[in-house]
């Protein structure tokens, strides 16, 4: 029997016409020393499953592959790199499985229970598409069963994003991402990719990130409570707390000094815990609202 024998990724490139599309946020990245590098700051990779969210012609499919994934599942929404990816899957045979699909609207719980029985460790390693990954990011940190399906993220950013992620309290850089990523895990910088690796190079320099989950800063987290406060907090960043939450807290004034937080300090002034303290507070008052509903309609 003949062995397939994959093609290199510029005949790919070549082969399927694969140029990138900026609708996409498409940079393919093609350095395999690249590649191999960011497969290898996966611990214990060897023998667990990983998926990858805009594999592309597969460059770093394959470093993954070649440093012991058991099995890669590659979320593609592209059709050409879809069947781009084909040859690598016949080489790999059982170890790559390719879906075609939107990430943002991916399920994905539900694709490792269909794939592989629901693997209970699973790592995300992803050069993200540019146009989507704070939306994939803010995605896979607030969902609500913790720990999560993922066992770490390891990915590839704009600098300024991965910057912003890892922020802490009092910077220009601190913000939304960087509440909701902290609130319930570990975000850690690794290394710059410059931008003359891609192609086509982007305008700005690249940051790998390595996200791995902890035990939430305050118990009893409502992640999607915690998401509405950050935005409407930093949505309105240069006013004081007590303006900028008032899209969502209907007197936040009274609040914020009921927990001990300054209503004129803003949101990059807050801390992690601080946030999650507020959010707290804000399900608190929902629930006696709510309570207070129920006992006014019984009266009617």
């Amino acid at each position: 029997m003949t062995e397939h024998i994959v093609p290199s990724l510029r005949d790919v490139i070549e082969q399927h016409q694969l140029s990138a599309k900026k609708g996409l946020g498409q940079h393919f990245l093609l350095d395999q020393n690249l590649t191999d590098r960011i497969a290898r700051t996966v611990e214990n990779l060897s023998g667990l499953p990983v998926v990858e969210v805009g594999p592309g012609p597969g460059g770093l499919t394959r470093s993954i592959l070649a440093a012991g994934a058991e099995h890669v599942i590659a979320i593609e929404r592209d059709p050409r790199c879809v069947r781009a990816l084909q040859d690598l899957a016949q080489t790999h045979t059982g170890k790559l499985t390719i879906v075609e699909t939107d990430a943002l609207k991916c399920d994905e719980h539900e694709l490792l229970q269909k794939s592989l029985q629901g693997a209970p460790h699973t790592n995300v390693i992803s050069n993200l598409p540019y146009n989507v990954g704070s939306q994939l990011l803010v995605k896979w940190m607030t969902i609500s069963q913790w720990p999560p399906w993922w066992n770490s993220l390891t990915l590839l950013f704009q600098k300024e994003v991965a910057e912003r992620i890892a922020a802490q309290p009092g910077t220009k850089e601190y913000g939304r991402l960087s509440v909701l990523t902290q609130s319930r895990a570990r975000p850690r910088l690794l290394f710059d990719i410059p931008a003359r690796a891609f192609t086509p190079p982007p305008k700005v320099v690249s940051t790998l990130i390595q996200i791995v989950p902890s035990e939430p800063v305050v118990s009893d987290l409502n992640i999607s409570q915690l998401s509405a406060v950050t935005a409407a907090a930093f949505g309105q960043r240069r006013k004081m707390l007590r303006r900028s939450l008032r899209t969502i807290i209907r007197e936040p004034e009274a609040l914020l000094n009921n927990i001990g937080i300054d209503p004129t300090l803003r949101a990059e002034d807050l801390s992690v815990i601080d946030f999650c303290r507020l959010t707290s507070a804000y399900c608190d008052e929902l629930e006696c609202m709510r309570e207070s509903n129920k006992d006014s309609s019984s009266l009617e």
